[in-house]
């Protein structure tokens, strides 16, 4: 994990990103906190210690799924994101809800292997430069990939082929060669085989392994520049010198204490007046409810323990409430916070204020083509106001409704930018009108296009 962050400066990064919400993040950030202190209790007291699940309830589009996203980049933990409706009861049609612990592991194994690149890479980078010059320079004794010639049949050591060697390394350092062309032996594994209907996320852990070890690996002969055969053969480099267990274990305990799993429209799996869909929809809660409580699942990198998982479940709950979910699963939410719908107010500060704003996203966009986008205080005050007006006259889709709006507004401009060569365009409350007014006066209209 990161260096951990205290309560008040994790919601201070949030707020650079996400607009309001303060008692989700307060929650959250309570939450990571936690797991810090937990790390410095007795080993005997630790195990006692559960996380403290959250269950956010609110709208689409008010920023549930950006808080727990944000929370987890900033932490550097393990973090997946799944629909609880894609899930089924095992023996029903669906994935199997374990699966999503499978991927959690997936992604620390990602984590951990980056790291320890960063950790190997002055090696590394020494031993993909020697092989890089071997490539350029073969010694008079090598053979094509590396190989070499019998004692008995290597030449004497030339004095003038070393100083070309070191000609061609010195050159390779300064960034001359990167366009020079070498070949690399890159190895390509079998696609993965189809059983039954299902992928190899849901075989059983030992069988997909053995299934792996017994696939042919193909080698073949690639012609690449000199700076994309760098990226393969460091790659190779660092496999070959990276210890695959010690990953696996290491990746295991990161997802065991520092994993996140975000559980969206948790509200759908709630049983419905339609009969036919609530044997499912009760089966999932019910298979949902082993992993949240703690169990240990299968994977192909071995057994992790769902104990010390922080869950964070979220819903809209218009149809329904918290209360008819399950008991047991509802126990296991101990922390609920309720997301409040944005606001005009809230429109406006989404456009200007974060680090992200759609505004900036769209000026760095055509500045590309030498576009220079300003925005007038008016303009994003027109466009707070037609995405309330949409939201409340169609389907409130949260902030959501600013990409689509934004989207229609400079769908023009995006398409004759690269003709325009350079000019300034501001968007002010004319312009927004001009693109937009009719559109939003016309509600059928606006269904469909906004």
């Amino acid at each position: 994990m990161k260096t951990q962050l205290k309560p008040r400066e994790t919601v201070e990064q949030l707020d650079r990103y996400i607009v309001g919400q303060a008692d989700a993040k307060r929650a959250v950030a309570v939450a990571m906190r936690n797991r810090w202190r937990r790390q410095q209790l007795s080993a005997e007291m630790r195990h006692e210690v559960s996380p403290k699940n959250i269950l956010m309830i609110g709208s689409t589009g008010v920023g549930k799924t950006e808080i727990a996203r944000r929370l987890a980049k900033l932490t550097g933990s393990p973090f997946i994101k799944v629909e609880a409706s894609k899930y089924t009861e095992v023996g029903y049609y669906g994935r199997d809800v374990e699966s999503m612990v499978r991927e959690l592991v997936d992604n620390a194994i990602t984590i951990v292997r980056t790291s320890e690149q960063e950790r190997l890479k002055p090696q590394a980078d020494q031993k993909t430069e020697d092989r890089l010059v071997e490539l350029l320079c073969p010694s008079p004794g090598s053979t094509p990939f590396g190989g070499s010639l019998s004692d008995a049949m290597k030449p004497e050591p030339d004095e003038s082929f070393e100083r070309t060697r070191e000609k061609m390394r010195k050159m390779l350092v300064d960034g001359d060669l990167e366009d020079r062309l070498v070949e690399v032996r890159v190895e390509q594994k079998s696609a993965p085989m189809m059983i039954g209907g299902m992928g190899m996320d849901q075989m059983d852990g030992d069988f997909q392994g053995m299934l792996e070890k017994i696939m042919p690996k193909s080698q073949s002969k690639r012609e690449v520049k000199v700076s994309d055969a760098r990226k393969i053969i460091f790659e190779q480099q660092c496999d070959a010198m990276m210890d695959e267990e010690a990953v696996n274990a290491t990746a295991i305990a990161l997802a065991e204490n520092e994993g996140m799993i975000f559980l969206d429209e948790i509200d759908k799996v709630i049983a419905s007046e339609s009969k036919s869909a609530d044997v499912s929809r009760q089966g999932v809660q019910r298979d949902l409810l082993p992993i949240v409580e703690g169990t240990s699942v299968k994977t192909r990198h071995g057994y992790i323990q769902t104990d010390h998982i922080l869950f964070i479940a979220a819903g809209a709950f218009h149809k329904n409430q918290p209360s008819d979910l399950m008991p047991e699963l509802q126990g296991r939410f101990p922390i609920r916070v309720e997301l409040s719908d944005l606001t005009e107010g809230d429109f406006v500060r989404i456009l200007t204020e974060p680090k992200n704003s759609l505004t900036r996203q769209y000026a760095a966009l055509l500045d590309t083509e030498g576009v220079k986008l300003e925005f007038a205080d008016d303009g994003v005050l027109e466009l707070a106001r037609i995405a309330t007006r949409v939201n409340e006259t169609t389907v409130n889709i949260g902030a959501r409704r600013l990409y689509t709006i934004l989207e229609h507004l400079l769908e023009e401009l995006s398409f004759e930018a690269p003709d325009m060569s350079t000019g300034e365009i501001t968007i002010n409350a004319a312009y927004v009108q001009e693109r937009l007014g009719k559109i939003v006066e016309d509600e059928d209209l606006s269904r469909y296009i906004l």
